[in-house]
C-alpha cells in the first residue's frame, strides 16, 4: 500500500478515535458524583443556591444534557475546547502552554531509557546465565516492581535532602530570571530527577525485551553464516544481532512513548512539573470538566499519531512489513 494513503486513512482512524474519547469523556465526566457549580461556589467563598443557580447559568449546566452535548461537540469541531471553569481562560491555550514541558520531560525519559535499557540488554545477552546478566536481570525487576511515586519522593530526599546536588521541585529556579544558556542549564538540571524517575521504569522494559531479542537473534541461521566468513563477534552482535532485535523494540518504544504522554500524572506532581499530567490532577480536584476534556481529547490526538509514527518507523526498519 502507498505510505501516503495509509496516512490518510490512518488520519481518519485518528479522527474517528478522537470523537469516541470526546463522546466517552463527556458522559464519564457527567457521571462522576457532585456539581461543577457547587465546588466552584465552595472556592469562591459563597454557597447560597442563587449564587449556584447563577453559575449553572453561566455556563449553561442548567440545559438539558443532549443539549449540553451538542453545543461542545460543535464547538470542539471548530477547535474551541471551551473555558476552563477555575482559571477562566481558554482550555486550548492553557494546554498548549503545559504540553511543551510535558513533552520535554518524556522526550528525556524515553531518550534515556531506551539507551540505558540497549545498553543493558545488550550487555546481559552476551553471556547469558553469567553474574552480569543476572545482575541486569535483577536491576531490571526492582525498578520496574518499585512505584514511581516512591522511587521519586526517594530520589528527593538522597539527591535533593541529603546531598543537596540536584533541585527538587518545579522546572526552573524560581525568581532566578536566567536566560540563555543559563537556563537551559537551570531546566536541565530540574529535568534530571523526574526525568530519569520516569525513564528507569521504562529502561527496565527495554533492557528486558533487548536481551530476550538478541538471544533469540542469536542462534538465527544468517548469524551463523556471518559467524562463519570470519566477521568479528563485535561486528556481528552489533550489525546483525542487536540491528535485527531492535526491530520489536520500535514497537514497544512507541507504544511506551504515547503511554507517557497522558501517564505522568504521578511523577509531575510528585516533581511539582507544570506539564499536562499536573494540569489534569488540579483539573480533577477543581471539578473543572472542559479543562479536562480537552486534555483527554488533546492527548487521544498525540496517542494516535505517536502509534502512525511508529507504524511508519518500523516499516523503514524492517522493509518486510507492509503497512496496511
Amino acid at each position: 500500500m502507498n505510505r501516503l494513503s495509509y496516512i490518510a486513512r490512518r488520519l481518519v482512524r485518528t479522527l474517528v478515535v478522537t470523537v469516541a474519547v470526546v463522546l466517552l469523556s463527556f458522559f464519564l465526566i457527567r457521571l462522576a458524583p457532585g456539581d461543577a457549580a457547587t465546588v466552584m461556589a465552595g472556592q469562591a467563598g459563597f454557597a447560597d443556591e442563587a449564587f449556584i443557580q447563577n453559575l449553572r447559568a453561566e455556563y449553561g449546566l442548567d440545559q438539558p444534557l443532549p443539549v449540553q452535548l451538542w453545543k461542545y461537540v460543535s464547538a470542539v469541531a471548530h477547535g474551541d475546547l471551551g473555558t476552563s471553569y477555575e482559571r477562566r481562560q481558554p482550555v486550548l491555550d492553557i494546554i498548549l502552554e503545559r504540553l511543551p514541558n510535558t513533552l520535554l520531560l518524556d522526550g528525556f525519559a524515553l531518550v534515556v531509557a531506551l539507551a540505558g535499557g540497549i545498553t543493558l540488554g545488550a550487555f546481559a545477552a552476551r553471556r547469558p546465565g553469567s553474574a552480569g546478566d543476572a545482575g541486569v536481570t535483577v536491576l531490571a525487576m526492582l525498578f520496574y516492581a518499585v512505584p514511581q511515586f516512591w522511587l521519586g519522593m526517594m530520589a528527593v530526599l538522597v539527591f535533593s535532602v541529603w546531598l543537596a546536588v540536584l533541585p527538587p521541585f518545579g522546572i526552573e529556579t524560581m525568581g532566578a530570571d536566567y536566560t540563555g544558556l543559563a537556563r537551559i542549564g537551570d531546566v536541565a538540571q530540574h529535568m534530571i530527577l523526574p526525568g530519569m524517575t520516569l525513564a528507569l521504569y521504562y529502561m527496565a522494559s527495554y533492557a528486558r525485551l533487548t536481551r530476550a531479542a538478541m538471544i533469540e537473534v542469536a542462534d538465527a541461521d544468517f548469524v551463523k553464516t556471518a559467524r562463519a566468513k570470519g566477521i568479528g563477534e563485535r561486528q556481528v552482535a552489533r550489525r546483525h544481532i542487536l540491528r535485527n532485535a531492535l526491530i520489536p523494540l520500535i514497537t514497544y518504544a512507541g507504544l511506551q512513548a504515547s503511554i507517557l504522554v497522558g501517564g505522568t500524572v504521578l511523577v509531575e506532581n510528585v516533581f511539582s512539573w507544570p506539564g499536562v499530567g499536573t494540569l489534569a490532577y488540579q483539573a480533577v480536584t477543581a471539578r473543572d470538566n472542559p479543562l479536562l476534556l480537552g486534555i483527554f481529547i488533546v492527548t487521544a490526538i498525540l496517542v494516535s499519531l505517536f502509534n502512525l509514527i511508529t507504524d511508519i518507523a518500523y516499516s523503514i526498519a524492517d522493509p518486510r512489513v507492509q503497512l496496511q
